[in-house]
């Protein structure tokens, strides 16, 4: 794929000659009136733009066949029976959070009960020799775009993974088979600064790396309700 890119193939045709279960497009195949996610369930062509996003996204519908349609699959289904309002609603605002930041982790308890309680230096620091027993796979698009150039307060939506993150293909069935409109309602992940993963960022080596309360935030009390995002293309 680099090499057709660096010979100037456009990115879609680029990710096309990988196969997945979609063919990418240019952009310009999408109808100015028509909903992303619609014309993707409907036609099996996934529209690409210039640039990182959806280069990223490409990939993804690769690692992640089965979830990937699974996701897309519920989106339409959500538009085809709501319409775009002014509003999401539960499902669509969480499927739109976590194709974009997305991540599945596999991870000792111990760290699971700190990350849920945004415990921040209990997480990283006491617990550190744990995550060599963890394992991230990161799904969303945006995620992966914005890793590309890092920066501290990056966030992921984890959702807590098993053994079967060891293969992708595993990791993919695990996922689809959970991407049901009753699982997704309830926004089953949590967020976690991927940058303060032992190994992701020399500068969490100094500990008071976890001290910036911007990044670290801890636990609210009580803990803020969902609430949904403005409607508009959950492409972005």
């Amino acid at each position: 794929m680099a090499a057709r890119i660096a010979q100037g193939a456009p990115p879609h045709e680029a990710l096309s000659a990988l196969g997945a279960p979609v063919r990418f497009v240019a952009q310009e195949q999408l109808p100015a009136d028509e909903p992303y996610e619609q014309f993707i369930r409907e036609t099996g062509l996934c529209p690409v733009r210039p640039g990182l996003h959806d280069f990223f996204n490409g990939l993804v519908w690769h690692a992640f066949p089965q979830s990937k349609a699974a996701l897309n699959r519920l989106q339409a289904a959500e538009i085809a029976r709501d319409g775009i309002g002014a509003r999401r609603g539960p499902v669509r605002d969480a499927i739109t959070v976590f194709d974009e930041n997305g991540a599945l982790l596999q991870a000792p308890q111990p760290l699971w009960d700190a990350l849920l309680a945004r415990e921040w230096r209990r997480l990283f620091v006491e617990l550190r020799p744990l995550w060599r027993e963890a394992r991230l796979v990161i799904f969303g698009h945006a995620l992966l775009e914005q890793l590309a150039v890092p920066r501290k307060g990056l966030t992921a939506h984890v959702w807590r993974g098993d053994a079967a993150l060891d293969s992708g293909a595993g990791a993919d069935a695990w996922l689809a088979a959970r991407c049901t409109a009753e699982v997704l309602a309830t926004k089953p992940f949590t967020p976690l600064p991927v940058l303060g993963i032992p190994g992701w960022w020399p500068g969490n080596e100094n500990f008071s790396f976890y001290d910036d309360s911007l990044v670290f935030r801890p636990r609210k009390t009580p803990e803020a309700t969902t609430t949904t995002t403005s409607a508009g293309p959950s492409r972005s």
